[in-house]
């Protein structure tokens, strides 16, 4: 065998790259031959309408009942669910015990169950106090339950106990009373507790006008206040399992600053959430007291702000020119607010703030950019991308996952695609100007395996909703079909390859 050169070597070896160059740029050609080309997007930028949402957990709350049953709802005809007040969601009924259970097991659910119906035909909600001490009739406790040997004090409002006096308080630790009202709130609860058509239940049973205070009434001494108290909540919370409870801010005492307070502490730990009961009763600084309390309810359950009756505020130089209420949702991170005097008046002296309120409270999804294939195959996967903010002041407490629905020009549902990958419980509330946004993508495929999906030209629609597409969150876009599902642009579906 020749010893091999070194030139001999290096030729070899020069062949051997540009064999090697060669098959690299034939396999290039190959790769770049069967690539797959740019995807044409379609992108929707919407831009907020603007309007009042109707949405769960959030909205106004119009006092159909405020403890006295003509005040506010009795000059409605029974056709008129304040339609045209934007952004009422709730009717509140709240109305003394002896109203509801006249005699023993005799109910008047009707004194309910009337104004209720009538908002939930129109897709609203109810929510309830039930008051066992008022001071403008002699029993809000039923007299039946003195009868049964209930322990009890006259009382003369503001005042205290009274022998000459002719408003009764029950003994609110007192075993009668306590079994007697542990059977009416057990009755009240196989009606309405996971009701979907019920927003929450106060827990009102202790104290005057059921905020949890009586040092204007029967005056129970401090020391035994909150051992008064829990009773009451443990008794709501062994009954309403399924429905939200809330306490009124006035059990720690109306004017007492702090974030914990061992009443509503408690009421936090067994999970009721917080109503500021009222706010805007005094002028200027003396507004409210429990924003600070809230930080602890809002990031869990929605808050509830009721204001004093809306002429008694202005009568006090306390209501201004109404910009206070909107501060106090931004500070309460309120999901709820009262219409707490007659609906009508109030709207036409409050419009713009109103108004702007809407576009705060509770939660208001935005969606800032939804994108995907201009172009897409029967069958197989492709991709979304979706960017979403939260303009309101709460959490979207029910949550919610995005869907597309693809529709032909029948208004037919062609395809439902759910985005489970993000949840809208997850959006972060923000300031005004700048809420923050979240980006996430999805993959999708339109009649995989089945239904049978022809190849044509589909509009899309965006919604939020359950996760199996149901629509239930409005949001503040264009092209709703009536079922909260917008219109967001057109997709074309390619035969199946």
């Amino acid at each position: 065998m020749k010893p091999v050169t070194p030139r001999k070597l290096l030729r070899s070896l020069a062949g051997v790259i540009l064999a090697m160059a060669a098959l690299w740029i034939a396999t290039a050609s190959l790769l770049a031959s069967d690539s797959p080309q740019p995807v044409t997007l379609c992108t929707f930028h919407p831009v907020d309408t603007g309007e009042a949402l109707v949405n769960p957990d959030m909205g106004w709350t119009m006092h159909f009942y405020s403890n006295i049953p003509r005040n506010y709802g009795s000059k409605l005809e029974p056709s008129d669910t304040l339609d045209d007040f934007p952004g009422v969601s709730t009717v509140y009924l709240r109305v003394p015990w002896a109203y509801l259970e006249p005699e023993e097991g005799v109910f008047n659910w009707a004194l309910l169950d009337t104004p209720a119906q009538r908002w939930i035909a129109k897709g609203k909600r109810v929510a309830f106090r039930i008051t066992t001490s008022e001071n403008w009739i002699p029993f809000a406790t039923p007299a039946w339950v003195r009868a049964a040997g209930a322990k009890g004090v006259f009382y003369q409002f503001g005042k205290g106990p009274s022998p000459d006096a002719t408003t009764w308080d029950p003994d609110f630790t007192d075993p009668i009373y306590l079994e007697k009202l542990d059977r009416f709130l057990a009755a009240m609860a196989r009606r309405y507790d996971g009701n979907p058509n019920v927003a929450f239940v106060d827990i009102g049973t202790y104290g005057l006008w059921g905020e949890g205070h009586t040092h204007m009434s029967s005056q129970v001494p401090e020391e035994k206040s909150l051992a008064v108290l829990r009773r009451h909540i443990d008794l709501h919370v062994a009954h309403f399992k399924k429905t939200l409870l809330c306490i009124s801010d006035d059990v720690a005492g109306h004017d007492r600053p702090g974030r914990h307070l061992p009443e509503t502490d408690y009421a936090l730990s067994k999970g009721v959430t917080l109503r500021d009961d009222s706010i805007m009763v005094q002028p200027p600084p003396r507004s409210w007291y429990h924003a600070e309390m809230a930080q602890e309810f809002w990031p869990r359950w929605p808050v509830i702000l009721e204001h004093e009756h809306y002429g008694s505020s202005k009568a006090r130089n306390a209501w201004g020119d109404g910009s206070l209420l909107l501060k106090a949702v931004e500070e309460y991170h309120a999901s709820y607010l009262s219409i707490h005097w007659w609906p009508r008046e109030l709207l036409n002296e409050n419009l713009d703030l109103v108004h702007r309120i809407n576009r705060r409270l509770g939660y208001r999804l935005q969606l800032r950019e939804l994108a995907w294939p201009a172009e897409v195959q029967i069958g197989k996967p492709f991709q979304v991308r979706a960017n979403w903010a939260n303009a309101g002041v709460a959490p979207c407490y029910p949550g919610g996952f995005m869907a597309l629905t693809l529709k032909d020009a029948k208004d037919g549902i062609v395809s439902v695609l759910v985005a489970e990958d993000f949840d809208m419980r997850d959006l972060k509330p923000g300031p005004p100007d700048a809420p923050p946004a979240r980006a996430f993508e999805t993959t999708f495929a339109v009649g995989r395996i089945a239904p049978v999906t022809a190849p044509g030209e589909y509009s899309v629609f965006v919604s939020v909703g359950h996760r199996d597409g149901t629509p239930n969150i409005a949001l503040p876009l264009p092209g709703n079909d009536g079922q909260k599902r917008y219109h967001a642009g057109r997709i074309s579906l390619l035969k199946e390859s």
